[in-house]
């Protein structure tokens, strides 16, 4: 079995003065950074008084999810000689929250688009995000479904 090992850094940045003295006194902002890489500006959803113009952790989590998937997909249509030229998902997720305050993901949607050149792969192109999904390492560590509603277009 191989061990693959991942860090990041995750710094608050939304002390304004008097820390976490109350609730309402702080942000949510904080960065995230991994070596080498660009900063991701992020916050907590606006409903959990958030910055709406930062990433917020369901939203990385959704996007998370959506990248896995695709990146296998695409590997396995090279790997069956499926030429993808566009791809595109407009994932949704729903999160339910319970009357203490905590929750949970309860599903995600993944609806990707495909374009590909071959008309006669259309089959095998649709059947390949069922592959991709069993393949994902992200939507193999959630606790919630992970559905996709794919469609395969022809490049004309």
């Amino acid at each position: 079995m191989k061990h693959h090992h991942y860090k990041t850094t995750i710094e608050w940045t939304g002390n304004k003065g008097s820390g976490t003295s109350n609730y309402r006194d702080y942000e949510r902002s904080h960065t995230i950074s991994v070596e080498n890489k660009p900063i991701i500006e992020g916050s907590s959803d606006p409903a959990f008084r958030g910055d709406k113009t930062k990433y917020n952790p369901e939203e990385m989590l959704l996007s998370s999810l959506s990248s896995c998937h695709m990146l296998w997909y695409l590997h396995f249509c090279s790997e069956t000689g499926i030429i993808v030229t566009d791809y595109i998902d407009n994932a949704t997720g729903i999160m339910e929250e319970t009357a203490t305050g905590s929750g949970r993901f309860t599903e995600v949607i993944l609806n990707p688009v495909v374009t590909i050149t071959d008309e006669t792969q259309i089959e095998k192109a649709e059947e390949l995000h069922q592959k991709a999904n069993e393949f994902c390492f992200i939507a193999n560590s959630v606790n919630f479904p992970v559905k996709h509603v794919s469609k395969v277009v022809i490049r004309i």
